[in-house]
């Protein structure tokens, strides 16, 4: 295949996906092999929440809308733009360990190993592994030479050249010990951060609720710390939460809700009792930390925007995304978008494509 012929997939892919919207499914006549395809994905969705509860509809709907909004003919092309293609790619096994705490979390992975021109060896997680074999199907069968490039592994990934490997801070252990001898690129525990300034527009707070709330907050994107200046107002930023009421009707999301809020109101610690604040959706706890558990979210107040720049550059290694409207952060993306990236926004500022074309 040549780049052209696998840029051509991906932007067929991408139109398969866009028939699912959050405003409704939409079948599309003109695309390839789409009938048999369209359906069992249909299903896939209204049964996800049966093996993985955290994978509504909802969230599910979202992450296909949101990966057919990226695989366009003119955002594939700025993607690879700046990289040489004119080589013939090299017969290179790359092994994918794949997250599962949103839907698709490691499509990125999968899409640029393809595009590379590079055989997959893909290991899913527990929690999200029908999506993606679907949308493998699918593109075998507009493109029959994916047959021979893509593999899911059920044991131990076997017969590879390289390893791109996502999980947790402990996971991460075990894959710098297993792999640690191959090129690799390995991923960490990393949260998003939001640094507010008092000044935001009601349009601003409304897209860090999207930031905070979407997926549950589980994705490494979303906001789990905010820094406030001192004496700072949550009354605008509770009302713009407000749109993710319904969560309150999510059994699962309540009741990690509620075990939170009855832990810190247990502790022995009065600084955490007397500096948690309770707005009956989400809980905001004054903590110097970034992960937060589900239905909460970190604050810490500062006294200068020059004070929050040196706790980011210092804690870096732990921060995958800043979010702001302050000119002080030109690294900042807007409010709203951090569940919106871009194919050239690399996780961990990691250069996939860059990697992959040099081993």
């Amino acid at each position: 295949m040549t780049i052209s012929d696998r840029k051509k997939s991906l932007i067929i892919l991408g139109k398969f996906l866009s028939q699912y919207k959050t405003n409704g499914f939409y079948q599309y006549n003109e695309i390839p092999h789409n009938k048999p395809f369209f359906e069992i994905m249909s299903q896939l969705i209204d049964k996800a929440s049966e093996t993985n509860p955290w994978f509504t509809r909802e969230n599910v709907v979202y992450a296909l809308e949101t990966w057919s909004n990226m695989l366009t003919s003119e955002k594939i092309d700025k993607w690879l733009n700046k990289y040489s293609f004119s080589k013939s790619p090299k017969d290179k096994n790359i092994g994918i360990i794949m997250a599962g705490n949103i839907p698709l979390v490691g499509f990125h992975d999968f899409i640029s190993v393809l595009i590379s021109g590079y055989r997959a060896l893909i290991k899913l997680s527990s929690n999200d592994k029908y999506f993606l074999p679907l949308l493998a199907k699918y593109l075998i069968s507009i493109e029959p030479r994916y047959k021979n490039k893509i593999e899911f592994v059920d044991g131990n990934l076997k017969n590879f050249d390289a390893v791109i490997a996502t999980g947790s801070n402990n996971t991460s252990r075990y894959f710098e010990y297993y792999f640690g001898k191959y090129p690799h690129i390995i991923r960490k525990n990393k949260n998003s951060v939001a640094v507010l300034t008092g000044n935001e527009t009601e349009e601003h707070l409304e897209g860090l609720a999207d930031d905070m709330m979407l997926y549950f907050g589980l994705g490494c994107r979303n906001v789990s710390k905010i820094f406030v200046p001192e004496n700072y107002n949550f009354n605008p930023l509770f009302k713009a939460l407000l749109k993710y009421k319904h969560l309150i009707g999510y059994q699962k999301y309540i009741n990690n809700y509620n075990y939170n809020k009855a832990v810190y109101l247990m502790s022995t610690d009065m600084e955490t009792k007397n500096s948690l604040i309770d707005n009956g959706l989400i809980l905001f706890k004054k903590d110097y930390h970034y992960a937060s558990p589900i239905g909460t979210v970190f604050y810490e107040y500062y006294h200068s925007l020059d004070d929050v720049k040196k706790i980011i550059e210092r804690d870096q290694e732990q921060i995958q995304t800043v979010v702001s409207q302050s000119n002080q952060f030109p690294q900042a993306i807007c409010f709203g978008s951090t569940q919106q990236p871009q194919l050239w926004d690399y996780a961990d500022n990691i250069d996939t494509i860059n990697f992959l074309m040099n081993l």
